[in-house]
């Protein structure tokens, strides 16, 4: 069985644990700059979270991935895209069903204003592997569809859906 892609930024991994653990096969394509936005993250004072206590949570499991990533084969494997633009690294494991492959994605500024440059990396990184979007900001998902860019996008909660919807397009 084919496993299902999506380009995602890494603190979703650290955000919802479901990812990890998913019904089938899944590989998150995952832009490098997401990675280094874990140690952002990790070491800022705004919180992640409106509740102190998933703030908390979230922020463990962000150091626990940064840790998992600083391991020297995965580190490893990071390193061996680094030094060519949209060179794929080799696959990262997350669990029995689930894996990582960071991209050496590149901002080039083509969406301008509208996008910051993980959104434009997201998006660059979608329409060049032909896969779709997993995130949880809804806010991105209308400003992709009203700004009419060639990806598809889901939404986190309907990460269930995502996976099923490439089996029913694949046997019809």
């Amino acid at each position: 069985m084919m496993s299902r892609q999506f380009v995602t930024e890494a603190v979703m991994m650290a955000i919802y644990g479901q990812l990890l653990v998913p019904n089938r096969p899944v590989e998150y394509i995952v832009p490098y700059t997401t990675i280094l936005e874990l140690y952002e993250l990790r070491d800022s004072d705004e919180p992640l979270m409106n509740i102190p206590d998933d703030d908390q949570h979230v922020k463990a499991k962000i150091g626990e991935l940064i840790a998992y990533f600083e391991q020297p084969l995965n580190q490893k494997k990071i390193r061996r895209c680094l030094n060519v633009p949209w060179a794929k690294s080799p696959a990262i494991l997350l669990g029995e069903r689930a894996q990582i492959t960071v991209i050496n994605s590149v901002d080039n500024a083509s969406y301008g204003e509208t996008y910051d440059p993980i959104e434009t990396e997201l998006l660059l990184t979608s329409q060049r592997a032909k896969i779709p979007i997993l995130t949880d900001q809804v806010e991105l998902i209308h400003r992709i569809i009203d700004g009419g860019v060639p990806v598809m996008v889901y939404d986190i909660d309907d990460f269930e859906f995502a996976m099923e919807e490439e089996t029913f397009r694949r046997s019809h």
